[in-house]
């Protein structure tokens, strides 16, 4: 999702509630300070999230220069800018050292990479200690994956003939981000050589699978310091 028009489409679509529920479940999770966030976007898990936490600082990377661009004006517009910066960068093939962030979080990204365990991969890498990941799951079948599109998908927001339009292209990305992600057990398999346990991948809705994992603290350390109960 490169082109101006397909990354204002993407910003223009209601993602309050998704945003806020992985805001929230991360956030409830484990506390951590510094993170980044993996295919970021328009930078709106960065914002819900930093909005949240003031003491909250992140990196948000994306390599889709049109959602880039969106991104720097809504995290400025929400006077955000000291605490979220943004980077393009590829998500195959992540520029940072071994657990050079606390945390790594990623909402809806997975699907849209060709090699989605190699990106997984580079996520666990370089977290020092949490993994959040949550992405679409691919339905079980033909009339689950439209019904999910009619229940998600929405109206368009006025009967004029733009609105109707981009309600249309929206759907339609809507269809297509659902038939290219994963199952459950697909990302279970990926994450498995990087000793993550199949139970940290859960599906956590009617249409999403999060891979939740806080890596192994040495046994000097209070493993519960980090982690809101």
């Amino acid at each position: 999702m490169d082109t101006a028009q397909e990354a204002a489409d993407y910003d223009a679509m209601d993602h309050r509630e998704p945003n806020e529920a992985f805001a929230t479940d991360c956030l409830q999770f484990a506390s951590f300070s510094r993170a980044l966030d993996v295919g970021t976007g328009t930078a709106l898990i960065p914002i819900a999230m930093c909005s949240r936490e003031p003491k909250l600082e992140m990196v948000g990377v994306d390599l889709a220069a049109q959602m880039l661009e969106l991104a720097r004006k809504n995290v400025e517009r929400t006077g955000l800018s000291a605490r979220i910066g943004l980077k393009k960068i590829d998500a195959k093939a992540l520029p940072f050292g071994d657990g050079e962030f606390e945390a790594v979080v990623s909402n809806s990204i997975v699907h849209h990479i060709p090699e989605p365990a190699h990106a997984l991969g580079e996520m666990i890498r370089v977290a020092e200690r949490v993994v959040f990941v949550r992405d679409l799951v691919r339905p079980e079948s033909e009339a689950e994956l439209k019904r999910l599109v009619t229940l998600h998908g929405g109206e368009p927001a006025t009967t004029d003939k733009a609105a109707i339009e981009m309600h249309a292209r929206q759907i339609a990305l809507l269809d297509a981000s659902l038939r290219a992600s994963l199952t459950v057990e697909e990302v279970r398999a990926m994450v498995a050589p990087f000793g993550v346990p199949a139970s940290s991948v859960t599906q956590t809705s009617d249409r999403h699978w999060t891979l939740a994992y806080i890596r192994d603290v040495p046994p000097s350390a209070d493993p519960t310091a980090h982690v809101k109960r």
